[in-house]
């Protein structure tokens, strides 16, 4: 599941929306939206996360997450080590490799350090 989609979920969850009638409302099939929820897609339009927003009547801080987790939600993530040191490179592979197989706890590990890093 992808950021964009966990959000979208908890959304649809909260509010008591079907997929049906969400994806009935947006004018995409459920099967897109399943997808799309599950990571199953690629990220989702900017139209898209407009429709979603208004359809739940997000605004400012809500909606403006929205985008953000959509530009974030592409399962499918190419990482271009071109130019950088030999270590970034091992360590752009070595995640490559063992994502699937990280204990969840040491993910958020992982993302909280990276994330503390960058701010």
């Amino acid at each position: 599941m992808t950021p964009f989609g966990a959000r979208l979920r908890a959304l649809r969850d909260a509010r008591g929306v079907s997929l049906t009638e969400l994806a009935e409302a947006l004018h995409v099939s459920a099967a897109y939206l399943s997808a799309l929820e599950h990571g199953k897609r690629g990220r989702p339009s900017a139209g898209l996360i407009h429709q979603v927003n208004e359809y739940f009547g997000l605004i400012w801080d809500e909606a403006e997450e929205m985008t953000r987790l959509g530009r974030i939600s592409h399962p499918r993530v190419v990482v271009d080590t071109a130019g950088l040191s030999p270590e970034a490179t091992e360590l752009a592979n070595l995640l490559a490799r063992r994502i699937r197989d990280l204990p969840e706890g040491r993910v958020r590990a992982l993302l909280a350090a990276l994330k503390a890093d960058s701010g």
